[in-house]
């Protein structure tokens, strides 16, 4: 990944091993974690519908850069050049997905427009045009070096020019991506928020449950721009302390800049991928079980996936009435 390949400069080998686990098993969760929306996709039927379509390009993003940042020679160059461009890669299309589901939403909700399945290819061609002009401006001022002892990395090291370039081909569009989903999530929640009240002074269900579990169903879409600013808001940190201060590296900066941006697949699965369409199919696949097998799976589940799949079913009844 493109943080874990700045931070190792002048630490000690101990520090690098560290700095390799944390590497490694937040890549695994970010893994698994992604690895599991993508097969929910592939094995449910229902859940290929066009606003979950997009939820599984960004899981196939995260999952692709979570195993080329698990894998790696750093000996051999074919291998070097291979993790560092990927990860890079996949990991700019990953956030840029984010930006299609935060436009799709709000082109369907604020706009009010029917099309947006039909943008499918101008997706396709934004992503992953998009990231793979970004890799490929991201070669200049790089110099791949083989070093032994770090795991599965491939260590770019850069001079002030690749630095920059860095900045223009990762970062840039990372929090640009950043603040278009926050000020598109915040018009949409902002939009939703006064139909919902509205419609909630009509039918006088002020202290209703139901109003209430719509209003926080809401409210978590303002979570998504955090994750993107969670994973990397300390890698940001350490790339302009790196570039004001070269030689000097500060060891738990660096943990969490390898730690969370490698969990950003984990986070995204869990935001984006979990939703009540993925409880609800898995429930009843669980139904399908003998008896003797469900009795091991706690009966809050099943009522608890019910529950949340109520919270976007009563808004789309209020739009109908």
């Amino acid at each position: 990944m493109a943080t874990v390949q700045a931070v190792v400069g002048s630490l000690t080998a101990g520090d690098r091993r560290i700095l390799t686990s944390v590497n490694t098993g937040a890549s695994t969760l970010s893994f698994l974690g992604s690895g599991f929306i993508v097969l929910c996709y592939l094995l449910f039927k229902d859940l290929r519908k066009f606003s979950f379509k997009l939820v599984f390009f960004l899981a196939l993003s995260d999952m692709l850069c979570s195993f080329f940042n698990l894998v790696g020679d750093p000996s051999n160059g074919f291998f070097c050049y291979a993790q560092g461009y990927s990860t890079h890669f996949f990991c700019v299309a990953s956030f840029l997905w984010t930006t299609t589901i935060a436009f799709t939403l709000h082109r369907t909700v604020v706009r009010h427009k029917t099309d947006v399945e039909d943008l499918e290819p101008m997706f396709h061609l934004y992503v992953w045009g998009t990231s793979l002009v970004m890799t490929v401006m991201r070669s200049i001022g790089n110099d791949h070096e083989h070093i032994a002892r770090l795991g599965a990395w491939c260590w770019t090291q850069t001079g002030r020019t690749g630095k920059v370039v860095h900045f223009i081909t990762f970062y840039a569009p990372l929090w640009g991506a950043i603040i278009f989903n926050g000020v598109t999530y915040f018009q949409v929640i902002r939009m939703l928020n006064n139909a919902t009240r509205m419609a909630v002074g009509m039918s006088d269900r002020a202290l209703h449950p139901d109003a209430r579990a719509d209003m926080k169903a809401l409210n978590r879409w303002g979570y998504y721009p955090l994750i993107l600013i969670g994973s990397w808001a300390f890698g940001t940190i350490n790339r302009i302390h790196d570039f004001i201060e070269p030689g000097h590296k500060i060891f738990w900066l660096s943990v969490l800049d390898v730690g969370m941006a490698a969990l950003m697949g984990l986070f995204n699965s869990i935001a984006y991928g979990l939703n009540s369409s993925v409880r609800r199919a898995i429930f009843e696949r669980l139904d399908l079980l003998p008896e003797r097998v469900r009795i091991w799976f706690p009966k809050s589940f099943k009522s608890r996936g019910h529950q949340q799949e109520s919270e976007l079913v009563s808004l789309k009844i209020q739009d109908q009435q």
